[in-house]
């Protein structure tokens, strides 16, 4: 394709006159017709799930694995806070409650979620603040801790929002899942 000087994308440029100004309109009509494509994702739209994880910094990559397991990746919000479904039903985290319930009806509005995947971790220092050490004091007695936690997230969650489907599990260091019905 031959340009001429009288190319509107070219016009300035032959001319010596390619400021910062007009670099920037340029860039800002090409992303805007980027996100006009086809197929583009946008802030809005129907998405697959929520999921909520804790803040532990041992867990980003094994929470993106097990959504990329469940070809997930690009289909999904994510909201963190210390200890996951922890932090929006224990006491010692009350305060936390109102943000996370806001959040997940942002989500729903925005991304039109069916479901939402709460997932704890082992070797949770919130759930050590929340519940005390004897509560995860040994793997038996930690999961039993996480899956009462899961239980009253998922039962807080259905008295909010009936029709939304809840995931639980628990995730090992190793970034191995145990779900819970």
């Amino acid at each position: 394709m031959v340009h001429h000087a009288s190319c509107l994308c070219c016009a300035d440029l032959l001319r010596g006159q390619f400021g910062r100004r007009r670099f920037l309109s340029m860039a800002g009509a090409a992303g805007a017709a980027m996100m006009l494509a086809p197929g583009a994702m946008a802030a809005e739209g129907h998405y697959e799930a929520m999921l909520l994880t804790c803040i532990d910094p041992r867990f980003p990559e094994n929470s993106l694995n097990y959504m990329r397991g469940r070809d997930l990746v690009g289909k999904y919000s994510q909201f963190s806070f210390a200890g996951a479904a922890i932090g929006v039903v224990a006491p010692a985290f009350a305060d936390w409650e109102k943000a996370f319930w806001d959040n997940l009806a942002t989500s729903m509005q925005l991304h039109h979620i069916p479901k939402i995947i709460a997932m704890n971790h082992r070797d949770c220092g919130a759930a050590k603040i929340a519940y005390g050490a004897e509560k995860v004091a040994d793997a038996a007695i930690e999961t039993a801790t996480h899956k009462a936690s899961l239980e009253a997230f998922r039962a807080a969650v259905k008295q909010r929002h009936p029709a939304l489907l809840v995931e639980t599990g628990l995730m090992a260091l190793d970034g191995k899942v145990e779900m819970f019905a």
